[in-house]
């Protein structure tokens, strides 16, 4: 883990112009300009954005590939500054994990969905353990009412995900996380 490095999370399908697109490129350079490296899919949509925003801003922006999943994908998008190809799908989230120490969830689809999904459950098992959880910040427009649906159905304790609106809230929840010291 690096208490540098923040995952982030988001729709492959975002395009420049669609609005979504420009608040990863936000998210990106905000984290950068406050001291962090970012690390997500490596490839198209909202992962490109947030490496454009990164790197833009002269940040580390790290891909983890899946070659073998994406054969018709060339490599990572132009922007990164480091691309690690990892075996699977999970092996690519487990990469993603140990190189973080937070998560940020954008808007996103199924694949999306389940990053989401593994970074709270892996913040519900250590604050079971007693452990201050890795933080997972998700934009409350895309994952709120799923959050609190799951939250009540399935009896999590509430407040493992902080939820935002902006990118400035997201990297101001970083921050505070940071100001806390490595977990």
């Amino acid at each position: 883990m690096d208490d540098r490095i923040v995952a982030v999370y988001g729709a492959s399908s975002s395009v420049p112009g669609d609005g979504v697109y420009e608040v990863g490129v936000e998210l990106g350079r905000r984290l950068a300009q406050a001291g962090f490296g970012v690390v997500n899919g490596g490839y198209s949509g909202l992962m490109e954005a947030v490496s454009a925003g990164a790197a833009g801003a002269g940040g580390r922006a790290i891909g983890v590939t899946a070659p073998s999943l994406f054969p018709g994908r060339p490599g990572g998008n132009s922007h990164l500054t480091e691309e690690i190809p990892a075996e699977s799908l999970i092996d690519r989230i487990k990469i993603m994990s140990e190189l973080s120490f937070a998560y940020i969830v954008l808007p996103g689809s199924i694949g999306t969905l389940t990053e989401l999904a593994l970074a709270w459950n892996d913040a519900f098992l250590a604050a079971r353990r007693g452990l201050p959880p890795d933080p997972v910040i998700a934009f409350r427009q895309a994952w709120g009412r799923i959050v609190e649906m799951l939250t009540a159905d399935l009896r999590t304790a509430p407040g493992l995900i902080t939820m935002v609106d902006t990118a400035r809230e997201a990297v101001d929840a970083v921050i505070e996380v940071g100001r806390a010291g490595p977990r």
